[in-house]
């Protein structure tokens, strides 16, 4: 059997008369560079996470970048924020002369550990950037309660987590208040001051090519972020200031307003997927792998997490990818390296040792195949194999 790692052929061959007739549409229209499909698409990922303004950008990278212009971050400024994660994390703090300051992460999660978070704000920082990793919410209430008390902005990287949801307390100016009989369940993207997603093409929300979005309740800092992707110019021609070429294109917007439609339903799918695996870890014979655990609110209900991916743990992680490789299943390792001990950091002055949580979760962590369409019978013949490796090892 063949369990590739992601099969979007899969998925497009359920909506391919959908998607090729809003091509066509496109195409007919001629209007390619922002237009009607950007805007509707912005106002319904906009909704559907739970905020006033979406503004379409050219790539997930690119909604982190401009998000960190218009809060007028700059050369010298500090931003707080995770060191495992997809490089465009920090790689969006650097270019604009920013220092990235790592702090490490929830053993139980991988998300950037909020007990640690105080500690590394100083008076250089401007900033805190978590990221809602593997599709799960980091900890925003305890996160949220922090930045606020130091007035800092917080910026969601919710590339991989649209639709994914936490409890927080009641934001008001993004500091919650006291009491858990104000929780709520709020979605990725609507609890900071902006967020971040990103519609590469493997993410549950992907185009046909890169795309991404910033979404706020903040209408002033929806304008900003408006005028910075296309040059700073408003109106045409005339720039108060300068931005950059990250606009969306209508392509993009018409397929993702197709897939849209259905997230809902691949979603649901995800998390039985994600169940199986959960049952069939938890039962098997053997030094099986471990999945992350869910962060678990005061009300004692778990957060609602998306599954971009599903991530086991084994220190024989290796020698795991391997022999699943050899049985024709693919795997992807996120992330090999840690932010902080990658080779263009090095002059920030992280050292091995520095982050173990996430030095551990770089050397051990593997993700399996969780994409909607997999059937019963592959999700099964994953589980064997583990199995086999696992009494192999024995």
């Amino acid at each position: 059997m063949n369990v590739p790692l992601l099969d979007l052929k899969a998925q497009y061959a359920t909506i391919r008369d959908d998607v090729r007739r809003v091509m066509d549409e496109v195409c007919d229209s001629q209007y390619f560079i922002l237009g009607p499909q950007v805007e509707a698409l912005e106002k319904e990922v906009a909704a559907y996470s739970g905020c006033a303004h979406g503004i379409g950008v050219a790539s997930g990278t690119d909604a982190l970048l401009v998000a960190l212009m218009a809060l007028d971050i700059q050369a010298g400024d500090e931003v707080v924020t995770t060191p495992y994660s997809f490089f465009a994390t920090a790689g969006a703090i650097a270019r604009l002369g920013a220092k990235p300051v790592f702090v490490d992460i929830d053993p139980r999660t991988y998300n950037l550990n909020a007990n640690l978070l105080d500690r590394a704000i100083t008076a250089r920082t401007r900033a805190v950037l978590p990221v809602h990793l593997y599709g799960q919410c980091a900890d925003m209430d305890a996160i949220l309660e922090i930045a606020g008390r130091h007035n800092l902005p917080v910026i969601e990287d919710a590339a991989q987590a649209i639709g994914a949801e936490c409890p927080v307390r009641k934001i008001t100016d993004q500091s919650p208040v006291s009491g858990l009989r104000s929780l709520v369940s709020r979605r990725a993207g609507s609890l900071g001051v902006m967020g971040c997603f990103s519609f590469f093409p493997s993410k549950n929300l992907g185009g046909f090519g890169d795309g991404g979005m910033v979404v706020t309740n903040d209408a002033a800092l929806a304008e900003r972020v408006r005028v910075l992707r296309v040059h700073g110019s408003h109106p045409k021609y005339y720039h108060k200031f300068i931005g950059g070429n990250f606009r969306l294109d209508a392509l993009q917007a018409a397929v993702l307003r197709v897939k849209l439609k259905h997230l809902d339903a691949w979603t649901a799918k995800r998390q039985q997927h994600a169940a199986f695996y959960d049952h069939a870890l938890s039962t098997m014979e053997g030094a099986a792998p471990a999945a992350p655990k869910a962060i678990w609110s005061a009300t004692g209900d778990p957060h609602f997490h998306i599954y971009n991916q599903y991530v086991i743990r084994t220190p024989q992680r290796d020698k795991l990818q391997a022999a699943l490789k050899a049985a024709h299943i693919g795997t992807e390792i996120y992330y090999p390296v840690p932010l902080h001990l990658q080779e263009c950091f090095a002059p920030l002055g992280y050292r091995a040792g520095a982050l173990p949580v996430a030095e551990a979760a770089a050397r051990e962590t593997l993700a399996l195949p969780i994409y909607p369409e997999l059937s019963a019978d592959q999700l099964q013949y994953v589980v064997d194999r583990i199995q086999d490796f696992c009494e192999s090892e024995q």
